[in-house]
Formats: C-alpha cells, structure tokens, sequence
C-alpha cells in the first residue's frame, strides 16, 4: 500500500509544484509538501515553512522541526513514523503567520493529501493549523489535549514547537497532548 501512496502523493506533489494559488509563491524558494510514512495512523499539520523549510524543500527542520523531532521521539516515533506537513505549502514572508486567504487556497491540496493517507489521528500544531482544520474560531489555549472526532478521525491540537521555544513552561502541557497521542496510536494498534 505505501508505495502506491507513494505514488499518488509524488504526484500530487508534481502538480503543485509550480503552484500559484496564493501571493505566497512569490517568495518561495520552493514548495514545501510533505513527508514521511503514508502508512501512518497520524498525520501531523503545522502552519507553513519557515526558512530552513523554505530552503531545503522539507517540513520542520529548522529549530521548531528539531524540537518536534525530540517532542516525537519523547513518545516513541521517529519522524519517518509519521506522515508531516503544513496548512499552507509556501513560506509566508518574515515567517508570519499565513493569513486565511492563503491557508484556503492550499487547504484543498491538504485535503489530497489526506485522501491519500486516510489517517486515523490528526495532530495540528498551533493556532493557524487549529482553525483551519478543527474550527475557525477555536483559541489554541482552550481546545489544546481535546480530542475532536470528524468523519472517523480523531483531532487534536497542541503548541507550535516554535511557541515552545519561545515558552518553554508550556513544554508540560504539550508533553500531556504528547501522551495523550501516543495512548490513542496504541489503542489504535491493539484495536481498540
């Protein structure tokens, strides 16, 4: 199954790579889609590159994408475990937080994306990820650790790793939805 994924996802990729959609592609150095296991139960959703992510052509790598490798680590996943990408697939300028008219113009590939994967868990990080995926008018402060549930998948928001570096206090509640997310994968594992 992964490697028709594969496929079907490379494609996807393909066919925006030239995307203008938004003004956003104006400043990009290239799209950045998405990577990992299209096998996985989570899917994890950010708001969009940054310049490490911008640059190298990869979601979360610069030092937010560290932190979300040591965060995923802390319960048991590497991140080729896990499939991850971003709401809105060009950099915004100065890493500014995507406005709405950019994060509906990419929601549909998100959507293609997600097709393809058919994840059972979502992860958003941050409030731009939170309202365009669980609800538009959700704070990240009140619905973070809640489980949502549409269509048969499970959501869950929890902090930006880039907020965490700027508070690191918060790092004890993400580790909670950090938890919370690893319990849910293995019920999913023991079917339950």
């Amino acid at each position: 199954m992964g490697d028709r994924k594969r496929e079907q996802l490379e494609m996807l990729r393909q066919y925006y790579l030239h995307c203008t959609r938004c003004p956003l592609h104006q400043g990009r150095t290239q799209m950045v889609f998405g990577v990992g296991n299209p096998d996985s139960p989570l899917m994890i959703v950010g708001e969009g590159p940054g310049e490490q992510e911008d640059l190298q052509g990869e979601p979360f790598v610069g030092r937010a994408g560290q932190l979300l490798t040591k965060m995923l680590a802390a319960i048991n996943l590497r991140r080729e475990d896990v499939y991850i990408t971003n709401i809105v697939k060009c950099r915004p300028p100065n890493n500014r937080t995507p406005f709405d008219e950019e994060m509906d113009a990419c929601i549909p590939i998100l959507r293609q994306q997600f097709a393809v994967i058919r994840p059972r868990l979502l992860l958003t990080l941050g409030a731009a990820a939170t309202r365009a995926i669980i609800d538009r008018n959700a704070k990240i402060t009140k619905i973070r650790g809640q489980w949502f549930e549409r269509n048969g998948v499970r959501m869950m928001a929890t902090y930006h790793p880039a907020y965490l570096l700027r508070n690191p206090a918060k790092k004890v509640e993400a580790w909670e939805d950090l938890k919370a997310v690893r319990a849910a994968l293995d019920a999913l594992e023991n079917g339950r």
